[in-house]
């Protein structure tokens, strides 16, 4: 294996490592909750939580993956290059509506660009404690810009040992613990293991816990596992070796020392410590015991209320008997387990949103959660738990009591009183996750263009916001109900449904006729008022929704549950006026789509049906209308016959819309009647430009225009800040032409567009193409040309044959990962010309 080989396969894990020292180093520096580091991955335009140091990653999941173009300030500090500082959550409010409606806690937050020399690798982020303004936060910028910048060397060096392309992350976040974990409730130490010579070395606070002498000798590693966990030894074995070959297992490591408290292991394998002869390296690792805390957790063990304690990862590390009891789970189920995963039944929407507010606001969180009933349960005071959830630096303290739904808090438990702070899920009483959720998907509804995206919108934030599993959207057309989306439903139960008409007695077609909303709390109450319905083997509750807006029928929406349950007036509130919202998203979707739909018809009738022809000379053109927001573009290209020869054409209207596509087809129109009366390409773009500034439309366009002569191979070009053609010569080296040229048209009329000669031999491809081809979000523009010249470059097929169909299957590689890209932000042109040979060598010169 080659050097270069090995450090490929190494990237990934030095990169992690990299990741992870900048993420505790950030919280050091900004005193902050939490860190993590956003990189690109390996789809166009998306970044990816790498590392999340300090909040468990399960809990954050739907910020994982952030389109480089969302209103978000990750998106923004990497699209931009700048750092994005949200001091308080009124700031982030202000500046970012979707993102704070997602996270309505009490956090500052800060975004910092992590660049290497010309790459733009990701984003450093840091949520912190609130402060006041931006200016409080001043040292801690200038750190945090320091980190990021040694963060973007150290992942320049690893691309530049590992060749182009090998920083990126298309995986699940890391979650890893916060730095500096407070050891004043116990003790940490840290121990290291070199697998190559056998040796162990222990700090004095590690042999403090294990009980090794100080003047003694080393221990066996088999001695270390023994002594830190006397019934988990053999797992700590295990994780030790598969550290040192690089394997490292789910970390930290939860184990029992021979008091059966639990004790903490990080471990980990720095690349210095490699030992190439024999593969292994040095392992190191923190261990933590709890020390004098047990004394503590005795203490709370005879507390009449329940209380149990989570790390930052949301790890349960310490549960009385009380909490096991109320929690129904043994004690050994919960210790040294994600909460969510020991008491599966408070994996829940509600629950995530005040878990998120406990571990990044500083104020207490109370709430009360519903106990789903148990055969042979201990009867408590009702089926609800008062939860109360207490931050604190490194764990959060949670206490749990029975309690009846519509209780308040106890007395010593202040109730909420702001609106921010029943938001924020502080109040006492009933989650408040489906009131301030709807908040988050009326924002998001107002990106939401088309009927599919509007879609979308509500299967991401309507069904989690209430547990719904099935969700279905009809439209109206024409008296007739069609499915518009569907997700949960078994596969062909919708299809009898399709199309229905108005006179149909069924509950979703009711609830659009009456105009009021339909629930139903299990499938027999829905069998009971429609007998004889179809039913998708479920028993779970339905809610079928009205879609009107502005007076006028859209549609209906259909919840479905897996299990039966009621909805409160609440809810039904909550879902009507939800409906009301997705009602007029759809009216928004449908007129949107019908004007695209117009404005696309007029952008191809404004294209060219067939490109004029030349016995020596093949052509091929492609097209791909922009899907971001489905607006058309004023991209065009064209090929015209001048004189004895054949102008190649290439351009691009700024902007989106009918005014882009018209002013489009004028342009087309005036580079046509230049063409045809052979003007020289400077005066075609002058001409045009002079036109262009006439209309006074606003806009401005940039061209390429190339005059070729078939027979001699003769091209004069001219360019009006429009990207270099790509020159494909017959041996297959290719390049970009170094054309001179003007400022785009509909800047200056006394701009001039210098002139270039070249020449195209037989078989040579010469490619145009508009910069959707080549741009792609955050990253330098040359970068796509630099891969577009590789790709045709490599096109490796024989050209320039009479009657081939080489030139279009070309053409169709070029253009093959743009067309498989759902969410393409701009128009795509594409223009492909090849010069044949003469069919009688010498008739002219």
């Amino acid at each position: 294996m080659t050097s270069s080989a090995e450090d490929a396969q190494r990237t990934p894990e030095r990169s992690a490592e990299a990741l992870i020292d900048a993420s505790h180093e950030a919280i050091r520096a900004a005193g902050a909750h939490a860190a993590g580091v956003y990189l690109r991955s390996r789809t166009p335009g998306l970044l990816r939580l790498s590392v999340l140091a300090g909040l468990p990653g399960p809990l954050f999941r739907p910020w994982w993956r952030l389109h480089v173009d969302r209103p978000f300030p990750v998106a923004d500090a990497h699209r931009l290059g700048v750092e994005v500082v949200l001091a308080n959550a009124t700031e982030t409010m202000r500046r970012y509506p979707q993102f704070a409606a997602g996270l309505p806690f009490q956090f500052g937050s800060l975004y910092v660009p992590v660049t290497g020399a010309s790459t733009a690798y990701g984003v450093l982020t840091v949520l912190r404690p609130s402060a006041a303004d931006a200016t409080e936060l001043l040292a801690e910028r200038e750190r945090l810009a320091r980190l990021a910048e040694e963060l973007g060397a150290r992942l320049a060096d690893l691309e530049d040992a590992a060749g182009p392309s090998q920083v990126w992350w298309d995986d699940e976040p890391l979650s890893v613990r916060p730095p500096g974990l407070r050891p004043s409730a116990g003790r940490a130490g840290c121990f290291s293991w070199d697998p190559v010579t056998g040796s162990v070395t222990l700090d004095e606070r590690v042999r403090a816990v294990v009980g090794a002498d100080a003047e003694g000798g080393g221990l066996t590693v088999e001695e270390l596992a023994e002594a830190v966990a006397t019934s988990d030894g053999r797992l700590l074995l295990t994780a030790l070796r598969e550290t040192a070959v690089g394997r490292p297992p789910p970390l930290p490591l939860c184990l029992r020392g021979v008091d059966g408290l639990l004790r903490f292991v990080d471990l980990w394998a720095p690349y210095h410590g490699v030992r190439e002869d024999v593969g292994g390296r040095t392992v190191r690792g923190v261990l933590l015991d709890p020390g004098p805390a047990a004394a503590a957790g005795a203490a709370a063990d005879l507390l009449p209320d329940g209380v149990f304690a989570l790390d930052r990862l949301g790890l349960v590390v310490y549960a009385n008997p009380r909490a096991a009891q109320l929690l129904e789970r043994p004690r050994s189920e919960l210790l040294g387990r994600p909460l969510w995963e020991a008491v599966p039944w408070l994996d829940q929407a509600a629950c995530e949103d005040h878990l998120r507010g406990a571990l990044l606001s500083p104020e207490p969180v109370h709430f009360h959660v519903g106990r789903p009933a148990a055969p042979g349960s201990p009867a408590y005071d009702g089926d609800w738990l008062g939860l109360s959830l207490h931050p604190g630096p490194d764990l959060l303290t949670c206490t749990v009591r029975p309690a009846h739904h519509a209780s308040r808090a106890p007395a010593d438990v202040p109730a909420a009183d702001t609106a921010a702070d029943a938001v924020a899920g502080t109040a006492a009483g009933p989650s408040m996750a489906p009131l301030y959720r709807p908040i988050v998907l009326a924002i998001a509804l107002t990106e939401a263009v088309t009927a599919r995206q509007v879609s979308a919108v509500v299967m991401r934030e309507l069904l989690p916001a209430f547990g719904g599993r099935r969700l279905a959207i009809y439209l109206l057309q024409e008296r007739h109900l069609y499915l518009a989306w569907e997700t949960g439903f078994p596969p062909g139960f919708l299809a009898p449904f399709e199309g229905v008409g108005l006179d149909a007695r069924l509950p979703g077609v009711e609830t659009l006729t009456t105009g009021r909303p339909l629930f139903f709390d299990s499938m027999q109450q829905l069998v009971d008022a429609y007998p004889g319905i179809a039913l998708d083997a479920t028993e779970g509750a339905r809610a079928f929704l009205p879609l009107i807006a502005s007076g006028r029928p859209v549609g209906s929406c259909i919840l479905g549950f897996d299990r039966p349950r009621s909805f409160s007036t609440e809810e039904r509130t909550v879902l009507t006026a939800l409906a009301g919202l997705i009602a007029h998203a759809m009216e928004k979707a449908q007129r949107y789509e019908s004007e695209a739909a117009l404005a696309r018809g007029l952008q191809q009738a404004l294209l060219p049906r067939r490109l004029s022809v030349h016995p020596l000379v093949e052509t091929t053109g492609r097209y791909l209308p922009g899907t971001q927001g489905m607006e058309v573009g004023g991209d065009w290209y064209d090929v015209v016959t001048s004189g004895d020869g054949l102008a190649l054409v290439i351009g691009d209207v700024q902007g989106h819309g009918v005014q882009a596509a018209a002013t489009m087809g004028q342009l087309r129109s005036a580079v046509r009647a230049f063409a045809l009366d052979d003007r020289p390409p400077d005066e075609v773009l002058s001409g045009t430009n002079r036109l262009l500034i006439d209309l006074d439309c606003g806009q401005f366009a940039s061209c390429c225009y190339i005059r070729l002569d078939p027979v001699t191979g003769l091209a004069r070009a001219a360019r009006a800040g429009h990207p270099p053609p790509l020159l494909r010569r017959p041996d297959g080296r290719t390049h970009a032409l170094d054309l001179l040229g003007g400022v785009v048209l509909g800047v200056d009329p006394q701009e001039r567009y210098p002139v270039t000669e070249l020449r195209l031999e037989p078989g040579a491809v010469l490619a145009l193409y508009t910069d959707g081809l080549v741009e792609r979000p955050g990253a330098d523009i040359d970068d796509g040309i630099g891969a577009l010249r590789v790709a045709l470059a490599r096109a490796g097929v024989p050209l320039g044959r009479p009657g081939g169909r080489a030139l279009t299957g070309v053409a169709d590689r070029l253009t093959a990962t743009a067309r498989h890209t759902a969410d393409r932000p701009d128009d795509i042109a594409l223009l492909l010309a090849t010069r044949r040979s003469a069919p009688r060598p010498g008739s002219r010169s």
